[in-house]
């Protein structure tokens, strides 16, 4: 049977499924409960939930708010720029824009509350806008207003800022956990568990803080989390009133089930309606852990609940902008970075004899060779000498990394620190055998000893900078550097990417991992 260990609470009154017993200590004696009872479905559920203890929720941007935000943000600008075209009753045209942009801001749920971790895509603020255009247009064509077409566009475009500037700010909030986030208890087999609670804790990036673990079983969890209960192996009358108890005692607000054999359809089911009764949310732990949410469609068939699963992207419109934006972005930066290409330049060839830049035969996509260029970091005879340094290979994979390589320059330290070795990388880009984001891209050698998880990785061009640039870089295990890289090649997209380009130069203003 399950248990639940807590300090002394203010819990009282039943808890969860009708007749389930409430929160005992561990050295309460266990009962046998026949497997008729365990598996028959209950005929009532208690509703009296006034002595329950609740959890806290976390306060989130008041929807009110935002909605007053886009009014506004949208009818003063558009009212001043048709007011300075001279167009006819700028006043009253502003305030309708702005009253049916917020009309239809609210109608596609934009102000509702959101999920920890999900947040508003630009591509559904430029919807909101094309509808809210077409929307105005149809009401000028009906009410015959002599309006100028582009004056009457350029007085919305400005409405666009405040909801993305909130959308920016809700992101960031919602991802350093100071906006909704969330206080998890994880349940679930010690495996999924202890693997559930490792990735929470090992990224900052999302508002769920593990604060407990309820594992289902006998074995003990070493993911070093408080372990209030535990639930038995089959199911019991008392699993709700087990993860309710923990979850209370540590003041969660969200219980995270990672599903299994022990906890199967029907346990889970059970579950979920005492933790709703109970006032918790419930979350359950796909295995679909590699797939953006954007790629997963829900569907329902004949009682199933079915996660449709989109392909990558690898062509389409998504595509061709991506290379639109890496080929524009190349040339912009070889035209405005050439004073430092320059200095740069002279810098490394009066530090040390050698070449300026150092050419490397690197593997793109589709795993075909290419000549990769970096400013000279190391002396001129580093690859002679890498064969003397393979015992202090610091990477368990096929990479070498060495924190203090003595190959490496004094003014090399300097520009790996800044990534600006990296630079001369911009004319691969603009010849097309790399992206701005990307994988790493990998040597012959490392390629050589790939598998073919491995091997995925070669699915898109490599990158001048990469999940791998803002994680960690070089402190990242190889395996890490590897899930990163899948992560990337299955679940990009041109916001992603710009995303990655901004959080790349918070990594190298930080300097973190770079050796």
């Amino acid at each position: 049977m399950g248990h639940v260990e807590i300090p002394e609470t203010d819990i009282s009154g039943p808890v969860g499924l009708a007749g389930a017993p409430r929160p005992r200590a561990a050295g309460s004696r266990h009962r046998t409960v026949a497997p008729d009872r365990v598996r028959r479905a209950p005929t009532t559920v208690g509703r009296d939930h006034a002595g329950w203890p609740r959890a806290k929720k976390s306060p989130g941007p008041r929807g009110s708010l935002l909605a007053l935000t886009d009014l506004l943000g949208l009818g003063v600008p558009a009212w001043l720029v048709l007011d300075a075209g001279d167009q006819p009753g700028p006043a009253a045209a502003a305030a309708t824009a702005a009253l049916i942009w917020t009309g239809v801001r609210a109608a596609r749920g934009r102000y509702a509350p959101r999920l920890p971790g999900e947040a508003g895509a630009a591509h559904t603020l430029f919807g909101d806008w094309l509808a809210l255009t077409g929307v105005l247009a149809v009401l000028v064509a009906l009410t015959g207003r002599d309006l100028d077409p582009a004056i009457a566009v350029a007085a919305l475009v400005p409405g666009l800022a405040p909801a993305v500037l909130f959308g920016l700010l809700g992101r960031r909030l919602r991802g350093s956990g100071r906006l909704g986030g969330r206080r998890v208890l994880v349940v679930g087999e010690v495996a999924g568990l202890n693997r559930a609670v490792n990735l929470l804790n090992a990224r900052r990036d999302h508002a769920y803080t593990p604060v407990a673990v309820v594992p289902v079983g006998p074995e003990a969890p070493d993911c070093g989390t408080a372990v209030p209960g535990r639930l038995a192996p089959e199911p019991a009358d008392d699993d709700v009133s087990t993860v309710l108890g923990g979850a209370f005692a540590h003041d969660a607000d969200l219980v995270l089930v990672a599903p299994g054999p022990r906890l199967d359809e029907d346990r889970l089911r059970r579950l979920a309606w005492g933790l709703h009764d109970g006032g918790l949310a419930l979350c359950v732990l796909s295995d679909l852990s590699g797939v953006a949410a954007g790629r997963v469609r829900p569907a329902s068939a004949a009682g199933l609940t079915l996660l449709h699963v989109m392909p990558p992207l690898r062509r389409g419109a998504q595509a061709v902008l991506k290379t639109v934006v890496d080929r524009a972005g190349a040339a912009l930066g070889l035209l405005f970075l050439s004073p430092v290409f320059f200095g740069v330049a002279l810098a490394v060839r009066l530090s040390s004899p050698g070449p300026v830049f150092h050419r490397q035969t690197r593997h793109g996509r589709h795993n075909r060779p290419f000549t990769m260029w970096k400013f000279r970091t190391m002396v001129a005879d580093a690859e002679a000498r890498r064969e003397q340094l393979s015992a202090a290979n610091e990477s368990e994979g096929p990479m070498f990394k060495m924190r203090r390589d003595p190959r490496v320059t004094r003014i090399g330290h300097a520009l790996r620190r800044t990534s600006v070795d990296e630079l001369p990388q911009l004319l691969n880009v603009l010849r097309g055998d790399m992206s701005l984001v990307g994988p790493r891209p990998p040597l012959p050698e490392e390629v050589s000893r790939y598998d073919e998880r491995e091997l995925r990785r070669l699915a898109v061009r490599p990158g001048l900078t990469g999940l791998w640039q803002v994680s960690g870089r070089s402190d990242l295990s190889w395996q890490e550097t590897v899930s990163l890289d899948l992560w990337y090649v299955d679940n990009w997209s041109v916001s992603t990417d710009l995303g990655l380009l901004a959080r790349t130069v918070r990594a190298v203003t930080d300097g973190r991992g770079a050796y």
